[in-house]
């Protein structure tokens, strides 16, 4: 496994043991994140990536080892406090019917509000700017229910965008989503880390997607990371079997340069029919 040094890491899992009941999901798991990247965590399903993600923002609490933010352990803070330091957006999430977008968006800066501190113009222009960066400001008065599944997605990170955080965790953000949308997303998520210098960690299924915007590579199995690193380094046809048992070539786009996996097919059975339109049976 690759070894990891990210510099300056706000947040740090150490030695996490996290399980449901008796059943041990993650194993000992070290992981830094790097700041100002958007690292991606991939793996088969159950290998415990949504549950370090969970693990990482609070939402779970580890039977071993801790999660540090800012070099304390984050079950040690209050919850508005650590609002105020990380956002979560969990997968699938529901927005109460009849919200409208900025209703939603301004959902974001509740940890900004007290008995003494009401709405305010910073508040105002936190969300303006989160709609902004979002691209959802043209229907901030439609409601949410009334939106395409992409437009949505965007509206549920402006409010992430709108607590202010420098850490943003997101739980499967492109999952249902037509693959336009997924790149899209995809694109917004970089910009966000490259542009606004936000550090993201983000589960993802798509490998494709993960290696072609992921800054950073975390792959998972049976709880363990397994390799992690840049895409170069990890993206390969020896891990892709290793993890996910998974025959592929790995190419080298030739204009973008990204990364992308082919997977091997083998050998597809002879149908009677042998022109396109035939449906005979194989």
């Amino acid at each position: 496994m690759n070894k990891q040094d990210p510099k300056n890491s706000r947040l740090v899992g150490a030695d996490l043991t996290v399980g449901y009941g008796e059943t041990p999901i993650l194993k000992g798991v070290d992981f830094k994140v790097p700041p100002n990247q958007v690292t991606v965590l991939i793996g088969p399903n159950g290998s415990g990536k949504s549950t370090l993600l969970k693990t990482l923002s609070r939402i779970l609490q580890p039977q071993g080892g801790q999660v540090l933010l800012e070099g304390k352990d984050i079950h040690q803070y209050q919850t508005r406090d650590v609002a105020k330091k990380l956002a979560v957006l969990p997968q699938g999430p529901i927005a109460p019917e009849g919200l409208t977008v900025k209703e939603l968006v301004s959902q974001g800066r509740f940890s900004h509000q007290s008995l003494f501190r009401q709405w305010s113009a910073d508040d105002e222009t936190a969300v303006n700017r989160a709609m902004d960066i979002t691209q959802v400001r043209e229907f901030e008065d439609r409601l949410v229910d009334d939106l395409s599944g992409g437009q949505r997605q965007r509206c549920w990170i402006a409010m992430v965008l709108a607590q202010e955080t420098d850490l943003v965790l997101l739980d499967e953000p492109t999952t249902y989503l037509d693959l336009k949308v997924q790149v899209d997303l995809m694109n917004l998520l970089v910009q966000l880390a490259h542009e606004h210098q936000r550090t993201l960690v983000v589960v993802l299924h798509e490998l494709n997607l993960a290696a072609a915007y992921g800054d950073y590579l975390v792959m998972m199995r049976q709880g363990v990371i397994c390799e992690q690193g840049k895409p170069r380094d990890v993206f390969t046809r020896s891990n892709l079997k290793k993890v996910f048992d998974l025959d592929a070539n790995v190419f080298e786009e030739p204009e973008s340069k990204q990364l992308i996996c082919v997977p091997d097919y083998g050998v597809r059975p002879v149908c009677s029919g042998n022109t396109v339109g035939d449906h005979n049976e194989c």
